[in-house]
């Protein structure tokens, strides 16, 4: 599969983003974080992970975005489409980017739109946004949810990457039973199950949890422990692997030597809620009425949590099927579907799945699981 994107995804996107920008209102939009950033530009690097620095993208109401970014990114910002780079030595502590982004978007003119809804942040230092909005002398506006919408519907190109990182994760799965046996340490399982899914392709691995138990497990999110997996334990692994910047997010459930009848029992109502909720998983249907199906079936009304959400550029992203989320589901969401059982207090088992909304039934992306409990 090819990397990156054509350059035409780049124009779509932004003629989108200036089409909506135009009826709200707004001259520009200020992008601080990764996504953001590599949404409009294919900006793809780790060096995220230092926050020592902040980079600016400019949106502007119509023409190409303005990239203002610290001069270690020049080089491979110029390997991008984007052709107006605007550049500081950063780390400054006297003035990181603000005069420069201030001057820009003072050439750019406003109103400027900066995203403020659910999970949005603003990646620089609030002294210093407040320096560039006096230094700008604009006028300064929430983006009324533009880069979030935008997001939340992917194009094919999207799908078929979170489609080829899902292929990589289940390739992966499939070879568990290579790594993982009683008297493995739970935390060897999970390094070595990190090697299976770079060795069948992903770039890298961000995100790994899971759990291990003949009762189940306490939670979804914990880092491994060094207890030894034992017979008769249920064990699971859930991974966000990348593949070209695209995430998956689906886990799988195995029986360590064999299984018991509640954990059995269990392995199938989960699969039965999954599948409920990918029939429920509609063009028009509500994020809340996905939920719906799921928590009838696994119960726990309102406690049942969140059971899936939006995934794409990052693990989680956009939409929650909760009980509380009205988002109506558009062709080219991609969701998880993740219902969760008691075995025992205190003690769950999860189950998730990575599908896609169309004009019909949803697509497939990870290759579902079946009711049978896997035995490793």
């Amino acid at each position: 599969m090819t990397r990156g994107f054509a350059v035409a995804e780049y124009h779509a996107r932004v003629r989108r983003a200036q089409t909506e920008m135009a009826q709200a209102g707004l001259g520009a939009l200020l992008l601080t974080t990764e996504p953001e950033i590599r949404y409009f530009t294919g900006f793809l690097t780790r060096f995220w992970e230092s926050p020592s620095r902040p980079w600016f993208l400019i949106l502007p109401v119509s023409g190409d975005p303005v990239a203002v970014i610290p001069s270690i990114g020049a080089a491979l910002m110029g390997t991008t489409w984007i052709s107006d780079i605007r550049t500081w030595a950063a780390p400054d502590p006297d003035d990181d980017g603000v005069t420069l982004l201030a001057d820009t978007l003072r050439e750019i003119g406003g109103p400027v739109g900066v995203p403020d809804g659910p999970e949005s942040h603003l990646r620089m230092p609030l002294g210093d946004f407040e320096r560039v909005r006096r230094a700008s002398a604009l006028d300064w506006r929430g983006d009324h949810g533009i880069a979030a919408a935008l997001r939340a519907v992917k194009s094919e190109a999207e799908i078929a990457k979170i489609a080829q990182a899902c292929g990589i994760a289940g390739r992966a799965f499939g070879r568990v039973g290579e790594i993982a046996a009683p008297g493995v340490p739970l935390s060897r399982v999970f390094r070595n199950f990190q090697g299976l899914l770079l060795e069948e392709g992903a770039d890298w691995v961000p995100y790994l949890a899971g759990g291990a138990g003949p009762q189940g497990y306490a939670d979804v999110i914990s880092p491994a422990s060094d207890a030894p997996l034992a017979a008769g334990d249920v064990l699971m692994l859930d991974t966000g692997a990348v593949w070209d910047g695209y995430f998956c997010d689906y886990d799988r459930n195995f029986a360590v030597t064999r299984s018991s009848p509640a954990q059995r029992a269990a392995q199938a109502r989960l699969i039965e809620a999954t599948l409920a909720g990918e029939e429920a998983a509609r063009p028009g249907a509500r994020a809340c009425d996905v939920w719906r199906a799921m928590a009838d079936i696994v119960g726990g009304g309102e406690g049942a949590g969140r059971l899936g959400h939006g995934l794409g550029m990052q693990l989680t992203e956009g939409l929650s099927l909760t009980a509380k989320d009205q988002t109506v589901l558009q062709p080219g969401m991609v969701i998880t579907l993740e219902p969760g059982v008691d075995l025992a207090p205190g003690r769950i088992m999860v189950h998730e799945e990575n599908i896609v909304i169309t004009d019909a039934a949803p697509r497939r992306l990870s290759q579902f699981a079946t009711s049978d409990l896997p035995v490793i």
